[in-house]
């Protein structure tokens, strides 16, 4: 039995936009039918993409985008789920259903946090449910627990403490 090749993980650019709107739905809403939240929209993730503290990363097989990975700053009057304070970026992975097991989110998420430091953020944070099987893979990277709202955790890391990870190829844009 053959191994799976690595996943490619490039730079996520302008072009990538659309893909990550139709991710932010794969993100959020990781288990079917589960209704969109009531403080925060999901689109206020991608929502005038590209302006300062905003990047991204993204997974391909054959050619494809399977995933992506992004972290954005949020201001203290409009939050994401996961603020801890305005100079953190928030993470977010999503990963087409067909595509999830194969080791994508943890590449994905090596590649953004590669990003961030490249960027010179020295910090991230998310928000993640406690049933979400990514939360295991969070905790790997040093995420802790900094807050909780009923089953959701709010979660940081300390960039310097995280592993090592590799980034395979950059995007056009370089975003």
């Amino acid at each position: 039995m053959s191994e799976s090749p690595a996943p490619l993980i490039r730079r996520g650019g302008r072009g990538d936009v659309p893909f990550l709107r139709d991710m932010v739905r794969h993100a959020f809403y990781w288990r079917w039918g589960t209704p969109e939240g009531e403080h925060v929209p999901a689109s206020r993730y991608v929502e005038g993409w590209g302006r300062r503290g905003d990047g991204s990363v993204v997974a391909l097989e054959s050619g494809l985008r399977v995933g992506a990975a992004w972290f954005r700053l949020f201001p203290e009057a409009a939050p994401g789920y996961g603020f801890v304070d305005e100079s953190t970026p928030e993470l977010a992975i999503g990963v087409v259903p067909s595509r999830r097991g194969r080791g994508y989110g943890q590449a994905l998420l090596e590649g953004l946090l590669e990003h961030a430091r490249v960027e010179g953020h020295t910090a991230m944070s998310l928000s993640v449910e406690r049933a979400n099987p990514a939360l295991h893979l969070y905790e790997r990277f040093g995420f802790r627990p900094v807050g909780e709202a009923g089953d959701t955790l709010t979660m940081h890391a300390d960039l310097g403490s995280t592993p090592e990870p590799r980034l395979r190829g950059e995007g056009q844009d370089g975003m």
